[in-house]
């Protein structure tokens, strides 16, 4: 094995100098491998696990979030009350391809779109004056 003195010469910057020696050894190629590096496969592993999770846990989840919106608002006939994301209560009057045209109050009436609906309240009305008259039939 050589060996290599090397001296190097460091200024101060208070004006000084001052002088060190390292020492250092030259390679030798005596068979000894240098360390590999990892495989592509190996460096992608992680990066697809990572995927997967996201697509498990974000993209699948809102998939089918929005397949059922979509069907819900594919089931909204005539008549049916709804919630709009502005937080409008209303009863639809007329359906078209892309719009509802819903009631909000006695008389007025707005046309909203369908990507505008939030959710479709039960009928509660209708469960109510149902539940009335036959409490009134049985009161009979």
């Amino acid at each position: 094995m050589a060996e290599a003195q090397q001296t190097t010469t460091a200024v101060n910057p208070c004006g000084g100098s001052s002088a060190t020696t390292a020492t250092t050894s030259t390679p030798n190629n005596d068979g000894a491998a240098p360390a590999q590096q990892g495989s592509i496969m190996g460096m992608l592993f992680p990066l697809l696990i990572f995927v997967l999770i996201f697509y498990f846990f974000i993209i699948r989840p809102q998939r089918k979030r929005d397949k059922q919106h979509n069907e819900m608002i594919s089931a909204i006939n005539r008549g049916d009350q709804i919630v709009t994301v502005g937080g409008f209560l209303g009863t639809v009057r007329e359906v078209r391809d892309d719009t509802f045209q819903i009631e909000i109050a006695e008389g007025v009436r707005v046309r909203i779109l369908k990507s505008a609906v939030q959710s479709k309240r039960a009928a509660q009305n209708n469960q109510a004056s149902t539940t009335l008259e036959k409490s009134q039939e049985a009161a009979s």
